[in-house]
């Protein structure tokens, strides 16, 4: 192997290296996974409903972020392996025995990250020691790292989904804003349309603090039936519109708090997601109209003139159709206002039940 190939193969690994080490520890501009993980979703997900059956359907989206979190950390790895493996090919003469191909100095490259070195390729010059040392080190480090985000994603999604789950009491599954704002009429609720509003807002600035750092915890799906997280955030975020705007309650401020902190979060993940925000609200005026007289029926007072709809409509432009881009990509359960309206499975399944129970 000539001079100038072992020059440029060392001048290879010193880039590899650099490349996969910046995406590692970049961890708000993660390359690779931009690169990966969108088209291998499209796929995944062109699999995954290909079902008939619902369950099976979510069964197989589920799997996909944990799925894909090992294979960038495998992608890492590689890297390490092949960017080491290229710079210690260039210094093969300083082994014992001399290293006679690529092969084997992917293997000693390998067996150091890991480590599980055998003694069998033994470093005898400065040069090669030192490089030894660091790739096992670098070993070390992306076991630590990996621990790390683990733990760090886990964190993220409980806290994400503790809310979720929490708020079917009030919104129902999927989370509808009417209902929401029907259930905290109910008596004995107090302040209970308040407490959602300050505990959603405090969601939305931990979602996107996690979400933006690791864009992958969006492709983390609930673990129960009919609930995704953009869903119950929209259905808040449109809780939040509608008091603001047709309905006279104690808790507008609280409203307006939340609501400006959740477009925060839709106007950044418009920018980490790449989405293209149009100005339409997605819901007609007669949905408008049916929310506000479900809403005077639990005992609201409400506000219905046009100029109510058009700041109704007008607030809800600002986050409705990146939100439903967000929820058609990821194919979550459809939602009273979010999603693919025209079929909804969670309806037809109750009605499924419903009519073998009165069968019975």
């Amino acid at each position: 192997m000539s001079a100038v190939a072992t020059t440029a193969a060392t001048a290879a690994g010193v880039v590899i290296l650099i490349g996969v080490s910046y995406d590692l520890f970049q961890t708000r501009k993660l390359q690779i996974a931009r690169l990966l993980v969108r088209p291998l979703w499209v796929v995944w997900r062109w699999f995954g409903l290909r079902s008939s059956r619902l369950d099976r359907s979510e069964a197989r989206l589920a799997a996909f972020g944990p799925l894909v979190l090992l294979v960038l950390f495998g992608i890492w790895g590689v890297g390490l392996v092949l960017g080491y493996g290229l710079i210690i090919h260039g210094m093969r003469d300083q082994f014992r025995p001399e290293l006679q191909d690529f092969p084997t100095a992917l293997y000693v490259s390998a067996s150091t990250l890991v480590p599980l070195a055998y003694g069998d390729f033994v470093p005898e010059r400065g040069g090669a020691r030192v490089l030894i040392v660091i790739e096992s080190a670098n070993g070390v480090v992306l076991a630590a790292l990996a621990i790390t985000v683990l733990f760090e994603l886990y964190g993220a999604f409980r806290s994400r989904e503790e809310s979720v789950v929490a708020l079917d009491a009030l919104a129902g599954a999927p989370a509808s804003a009417v209902q929401l704002l029907e259930t905290s009429a109910e008596p004995g609720m107090g302040a209970a349309l308040k407490e959602t509003f300050d505990e959603w807002r405090r969601w939305s600035a931990m979602v996107l603090e996690s979400h933006l750092a690791y864009p992958l915890l969006a492709f983390f799906r609930s673990s129960h039936d009919n609930e995704a997280w953009i869903n119950s955030f929209a259905a808040v975020m449109d809780a939040a519109a509608l008091v603001i705007s047709s309905v006279e309650v104690e808790s507008a401020g609280a409203a307006r708090l939340m609501f400006t902190v959740g477009d925060h979060l839709v106007e950044d993940m418009a920018v980490v997601y790449g989405l293209k925000a149009t100005p339409d609200p997605i819901i007609e005026r007669g949905e408008y109209m049916v929310a506000v007289g479900r809403l005077r029926a639990a005992g609201y007072r409400v506000r219905d003139g046009e100029t109510h709809w058009q700041q109704f409509a007008e607030m809800r432009s600002k986050y409705a159709s990146m939100l439903n881009q967000v929820a058609q990509f990821l194919a979550t359960p459809p939602a009273p206002w979010v999603g693919d309206r025209s079929y909804l499975p969670h309806r037809l399944r109750g009605r499924r039940k419903k009519q073998a129970t009165n069968s019975a």
